[in-house]
């Protein structure tokens, strides 16, 4: 028989399924967008982005709600704490998708100033590396935290590589420097959506391990 308590956290865990579900897809158009070249799509993430916001103020009033009414207990506790940080990510992923889109809207307005070969890497890595962390947190699979952190580590190197490239390329020719700087700060943006989805995986094990690793090695 399912409590108000149950319901409650029911509740909660879908709508923070419905976040991800939408970061998701916003970071999947905003690729999209600058690889396709097709700044529609880039002005859907856009659109799309309040949506996140609220979503997130949502999970924060249900954890407000169910700490007023129902007097939860420790493990109660801990998933609504890593509920909310949980979403704080997932809005963040949000942020960074309609940056990407920003960026691609110019860079679509431009010749290309190479073939996107690192980005659409780096994108492909974030976005399973969201994906994984989700399925972590529903299926209660902790065990490939360590993996994620892994992969959130290459995308580091990416970045970097990419960031010398692109260095390189303004110093060579300044005709570049704008196009350039649009590639340096989507490059960046997937940097940080790595960072935010390895907090998430973090945030899972916390969740059914009861042990912060956030600043250790699984």
């Amino acid at each position: 028989m399912n409590t108000p308590s149950s319901v409650h956290l029911a509740k909660l865990r879908e709508t923070l399924l419905m976040m991800s579900s939408l970061a998701d897809r916003n970071l999947n158009l905003a690729l999209k967008s600058l690889v396709e070249r097709d700044s529609k799509l880039a002005e859907t993430v856009e659109a799309e982005d309040s949506q996140l916001d609220q979503l997130e103020v949502s999970v924060d009033e249900q954890v407000i709600a169910h700490m007023a009414l129902h007097a939860p207990v420790a493990t109660d506790c801990r998933f609504m704490l890593v509920a909310s940080k949980i979403s704080n990510n997932l809005e963040r992923i949000g942020d960074q998708a309609v940056s990407i889109a920003r960026r691609a809207k110019e860079l679509n307005g431009e010749p290309l100033l190479k073939p996107l070969i690192d980005i659409p890497r780096m994108g492909d890595i974030a976005l399973n590396m969201l994906r994984d962390s989700i399925t972590s947190f529903v299926y209660g699979k902790p065990e490939i935290t360590a993996e994620i952190i892994k992969r959130d580590k290459i995308v580091d190197e990416i970045n970097r590589q990419l960031a010398r490239e692109l260095t390189s390329y303004m110093m060579e020719d300044p005709s570049t420097i704008t196009r350039a700087l649009n590639l340096l700060l989507v490059s960046r943006c997937l940097e940080r959506v790595a960072d935010h989805t390895k907090n998430i995986a973090e945030e899972v094990y916390y969740l059914y391990q009861a042990k912060d690793i956030r600043h250790a090695t699984v």
